[in-house]
């Protein structure tokens, strides 16, 4: 086509016959290697340009996430965690974010079987340098595309989780980093006393992303004239929530409960959305007048703002996985400049803080033994 041949000009060219010609087109003729490079001649290639093996097929053997679905055969993506495969389905929401995401490989996962075989898409290679962070905000997927740029050969796949369930799969393996944003007023401190007592005999370091201003959303020019957390008791004030789990669900709660208002005496309390942007996609439709996320997703909605906590998003990563050179990597850019303008330019991002180790978590030492005292006599 690009010379302008015909079958016929073809054959008459590489000195075979059109049928010749026509049966490896259709792929049901094997050329010799004397036709193979008769044709390369007569078309300026080379023979790997018209013909090639196609690669074996391999297999893995990897681990489900929870809740991964059972009996099926699901698109899913690869990584390699704590020197384990871990598999992840790409459905609903993780099967897309404005483009459908590349599957790595495919696999069925039988019901109540610990691992799975995984029959994969892609370069073993590549998955290796694949880093696996669970988070809730978007901030992540803008780090994420700043570091695949400064190395080429790093990948970041990114899931949705809130807090606590984010922290839940750092404890199980099945992610290298896990981000949260949860507030404890008994010890007025971010984050670190949740990781402590959910990791208990794993070391970790926690690293900061950035400060984030959390509030309620509300429709441009706030028609309903919404000023404090007080508002939420008016008959004509639906909310949506987030699950259990979530910081901003705590944020809420914490503002209700200091100002005495009983969480089932708000309307859509109970009416629950699985993330930031589903918050705001709900106050923007007239779902609801109201609901917790970041000044970000304000701005980036064009709605109105009501702040109510400064929450410090932070990043853990178990001690182990520092050593990896993809993990490396991947911190290593978060006080790169195109980092830090990104996070600013989101609106409601303090980066002061960006790239810093804000806390070491550590194990608690081993109970002493009591040494037995000697009988008496």
């Amino acid at each position: 086509m690009r010379l302008g041949l015909s079958q016929q000009d073809l054959a008459a060219i590489a000195g075979v016959s059109r049928q010749t010609i026509g049966g490896v087109e259709a792929g049901q003729y094997a050329p010799s290697t004397a036709v193979a490079l008769r044709l390369a001649r007569a078309l300026g290639c080379q023979v790997e340009d018209l013909f090639w093996l196609e690669p074996d097929s391999l297999t893995v053997e990897a681990v489900p996430v929870r809740h991964f679905p059972a009996g099926q055969s699901v698109r899913l993506s690869l990584a390699q965690v704590g020197g384990r495969w871990i598999a992840y389905p790409l459905q609903g929401c993780d099967a897309f974010r404005l483009e459908m995401t590349p599957a790595d490989g495919e696999g069925t996962c039988e019901a109540n079987s610990p691992t799975m075989p995984v029959q994969l898409l892609d370069d073993l290679e590549l998955l290796r340098r694949t880093v696996v962070v669970a988070g809730c905000t978007p901030a992540i997927s803008l780090w994420a595309k700043a570091a695949e740029r400064w190395h080429p050969g790093l990948r970041v796949h990114w899931t949705f989780d809130n807090s606590m369930s984010a922290l839940y799969r750092l404890c199980r393996g099945e992610v290298h980093i896990a981000g949260m944003h949860l507030y404890d007023p008994v010890t007025q401190s971010h984050n670190s006393s949740f990781v402590q007592a959910t990791l208990q005999d794993k070391a970790a370091v926690v690293i900061n992303l950035g400060i984030w201003e959390e509030g309620l959303l509300v429709q441009s020019g706030n028609p309903l004239s919404i000023k404090t957390i007080d508002d939420l008791q008016r008959s004509d004030v639906s909310i949506v929530n987030r699950e259990t789990g979530a910081g901003s669900r705590q944020v809420l709660e914490q503002a209700l409960q200091q100002a005495g208002i009983d969480c089932q005496l708000v309307q859509g309390f109970d009416q629950i959305v699985p993330g930031h942007l589903e918050v705001a996609q709900a106050i923007a439709a007239g779902r609801a007048a109201t609901g917790v996320s970041t000044a970000a997703i304000a701005t980036a909605f064009g709605l109105g703002f009501i702040p109510l906590h400064r929450s410090r998003y932070d990043l853990v990563i178990l001690k182990p996985y520092l050593d990896e050179a993809p993990v490396q990597q991947l911190l290593g850019t978060l006080g790169h400049p195109r980092v830090l303008s990104q996070l600013k330019a989101l609106g409601g991002y303090d980066t002061s803080q960006t790239g810093e180790v804000v806390a070491t978590i550590e194990p608690p030492p081993p109970p002493k033994r009591r040494r037995s005292q000697p009988s008496a006599g």
